[in-house]
C-alpha cells in the first residue's frame, strides 16, 4: 500500500498573478508564483483549486521535472523554475525563494531545488505525491 504525501498550497490571488505558500507537514518548504486566475483559460490562467497527483516527466526543453497531470483542460503543466509568471510562465507553477510582488519573486531555481529534493525522496521511498490547492 503506497502512502498518499499531501504538499498544500495556500494561495493569494492578484490582479498581475497568483502567489502561494507551499508546506508539507506544516513545514514551510517554499513560495509559488503563477499566472492571475482566468478561469482555468490554457496559457494565461494558472490552474484550478484542487488536488492533483504529482508525476515524473521528462521533457526536452525541462529535462526531468515535477508534472501535474490531471488538470483539467490543460496539459503539459509543470512545476518549474521561473521568477517572473507573466513573462515566463504558461499556465505552470514556479516555486521561489522571495515573494517579491504578483507573481514575481526572487531565487526559483535554489526553491526548485529544495522542492524537488522533497518530492523525489518521497517518490523513492515508493509514497504517492499530491499537491493540494486552496
Amino acid at each position: 500500500m503506497k502512502n498518499r504525501q499531501i504538499l498544500k498550497l495556500q494561495r493569494k490571488y492578484g490582479a498581475q498573478g497568483t502567489n502561494g505558500t507551499l508546506t508539507y507537514n506544516g513545514e514551510h518548504i517554499c513560495h509559488t508564483i503563477e499566472l492571475p486566475d482566468r478561469n482555468n483559460i490554457p496559457r494565461i490562467s494558472c490552474i484550478p483549486i484542487g488536488q492533483y497527483k504529482l508525476e515524473k516527466k521528462r521533457y526536452p526543453k525541462h529535462g526531468e521535472q515535477i508534472g501535474i497531470p490531471h488538470v483539467l483542460g490543460r496539459e503539459a503543466i509543470l512545476i518549474h523554475a521561473a521568477n517572473d509568471a507573466q513573462r515566463e510562465l504558461l499556465g505552470c507553477i514556479a516555486p521561489i525563494t522571495t515573494l517579491t510582488g504578483e507573481g514575481t519573486g526572487t531565487a526559483s531555481g535554489k526553491a526548485l531545488a529544495k522542492l524537488k529534493a522533497l518530492v523525489y525522496s518521497l517518490w523513492d521511498m515508493g509514497d504517492e505525491v499530491y499537491l493540494n490547492i486552496h
